[in-house]
Formats: structure tokens, C-alpha cells, sequence
């Protein structure tokens, strides 16, 4: 016996309309499509079937037999494909009812207020934003629990799909009385040779810096305290002897007023992408589409 394959639930549509209006010019006039599309669709669903199911006339259409059958099953799976698609449009709404961002420290602390107060002047979404490292992004989007990320990481960020909507550069950075602070160009051994102030292990920025100084063919020494936020890193250097790496974004105001000072390292710039990230199971829409507009296009209007 030959399988039959399941008709286009739209079809079975059209089909159970013709049945209930008892003629192609009402169900053309209901459905909003032309007669001879209602014409074509229901000898497609008949052909398919291998079962007559309307006799005609030029009165109309009359229900065969064999129709009977046909179009009780049909008005059941046009019924439940209706079900399927409210279900699916209350999931959908209340996903759409909080947007839930994941984003690495520097991008959540410095870049991500600025974009949701331009999202908050187009839509009335509410925003749940979640700070993490990069790491802990992906593993978030992936697992279903974001609708959009942001990371800082230069590398692969599994099979997510990811787009750069900005970039930044990391700086070292140390207080006035450092000896670092002289103005003078430190050595990139050295550097590598001395325990910093850090970010925990999965940050984008500790990432960024040891893939930095590994492709100068040198190795970072160990952390002199790890520390989980870029304002503890800024307070740390501030009030203490250590050096760190940090982004411009966090350090540009502390360097301008002379609280912090920039640290030239020989052969060392550090320039990297921050992305923002999704599932590949989904194609953005709503507001996570908008902020992640809103976040390429800041990028490119700045100076």
C-alpha cells in the first residue's frame, strides 16, 4: 500500500471552508483568497488523497460519501493546528513580555544601559539583564535561559550565532604611585612576569590578555588576586600596589583625571570584537531584534 502523504493543514483548510459554506465563491470571499486559488487547492488536497470529495454543479458543491469522512478528520486537525498556533503565539508573547539579556561584565556595566534606554523609548518590553563572563553567556544562551548575548571573548562561541557590534581595546592600567607610572615603555617580559590583578578564569578580558601575550611568545604569570567584577578590579587598583588589564570603557574618565595611569607596554595592543550571540534555532525578532539593531548602530554613529 502506498503511503499518502499528510495534505498542507492551510489546504485542509480551504477544504472544511468549501464544506461549510457550501460553495468555492463563499469560500473565496471568506478566505480572501481568488475562487480558482480555492478551486486548485482543494483538487490538490483530492489528488493527493486519491478521494473525491466534493461532487460539483452549477449550483455548487455537494459532500460525497467518501467526503464525509475526509472532512471530519480535516475539521479535526484544522481545529487542533488552530490550538497549536495559540499555544504557540501565548509562548511566543510572553517570551516577548521580558527580554532576558545575558552580557559579559564590561559590556552589562558600560555599553548595555545606553541601549536599553533607547529599546525603552520604542517599546514598553520589560528587561531582565544578566551580568556573567563570556563563558557563562554562551552556556546561558545556549541552554535557553537568554534571549540574546553579549561577549567579550575573542573565541569560538560554539554553535551560537553571533554578529560583532562593537570593539574595544584593553589597557594596563595602575595607580600614580606604581612604578609603572613613570611614563616609561614596560617590557613585555616584564608584564608577563608580574602577578596582576585579575578577572576570574572565563572573563573575556582575562582571555583576550593571555591570548595577547601566548601570540608574543611569552606566558602570564599567576594572578595576584582574581576578582569578579570590573568595579572591584578599578577599586582594587585604585587603593592598592598592583596593575591590571581593563577595558577603556571602564578606566577612559580615571585616566583623563589623573586617578589611574595608563601603562605603554612594548608590542602590546590588545583590540578586541565584542559580539552579541543567539541560538541558531531562532531567528531574532521582536525586541532582542531591535536592541541588537540598536547595539550596531551606536557602534557605528560613534566618533
Amino acid at each position: 500500500m502506498v503511503a499518502r502523504r499528510l495534505p498542507d493543514v492551510a489546504a485542509l483548510d480551504v477544504v472544511v471552508t468549501v464544506a461549510r459554506l457550501g460553495s468555492m465563491g463563499a469560500a473565496s470571499r471568506d478566505l480572501g483568497i481568488s475562487q480558482q486559488a480555492v478551486s486548485a487547492r482543494v483538487r490538490g488536497v483530492e489528488r493527493e488523497l486519491g478521494v473525491e470529495i466534493f461532487s460539483r454543479s452549477a449550483g455548487g458543491v455537494d459532500v460525497t460519501p467518501n467526503g464525509m469522512a475526509v472532512l471530519e478528520w480535516a475539521n479535526s486537525l484544522v481545529e487542533r493546528a488552530a490550538q497549536f498556533m495559540t499555544g504557540v503565539d501565548s509562548l511566543v508573547g510572553a517570551r516577548h513580555a521580558t527580554l532576558v539579556v545575558a552580557a559579559s561584565k564590561t559590556v552589562a556595566e558600560y555599553l548595555v544601559p545606553t541601549w536599553i534606554s533607547t529599546l525603552a523609548h520604542r517599546s514598553d518590553v520589560k528587561i531582565s539583564v544578566r551580568p556573567m563572563n563570556s563563558t557563562e553567556v554562551i552556556e546561558t544562551v545556549h541552554g535557553g535561559d537568554a534571549d540574546l548575548g553579549f561577549i567579550e571573548s575573542p573565541g569560538p562561541a560554539g554553535d551560537l550565532d553571533s554578529t560583532v557590534v562593537s570593539r574595544d581595546e584593553l589597557v594596563v592600567v595602575a595607580a600614580p604611585g606604581h612604578r609603572w607610572a613613570n611614563g616609561q615603555t614596560v617590557a613585555l617580559d616584564e608584564l608577563a612576569a608580574t602577578p596582576l590583578i585579575q578577572r576570574e578564569p572565563g572573563s573575556g578580558t582575562r582571555v583576550t590578555f593571555e591570548a595577547a601575550l601566548r601570540d608574543s611568545g611569552v606566558t602570564p604569570a599567576e594572578p595576584l588576586i582574581e576578582l569578579r567584577s570590573v568595579t572591584a578590579i578599578r577599586a582594587s587598583v585604585l587603593t592598592s600596589p598592583g596593575a591590571a588589564v581593563l577595558s577603556r570603557l571602564s578606566v577612559d574618565d580615571d585616566i583623563a583625571a589623573g586617578r589611574l595611569v595608563r601603562v605603554d607596554v612594548a608590542g602590546l595592543r590588545m583590540v578586541r570584537p565584542l559580539r552579541a550571540v543567539w541560538s541558531p534555532n531562532i531567528t531574532l525578532r521582536g525586541p532582542a531584534r531591535d536592541l541588537l539593531d540598536i547595539a550596531t548602530q551606536t557602534d557605528r554613529t560613534q566618533p
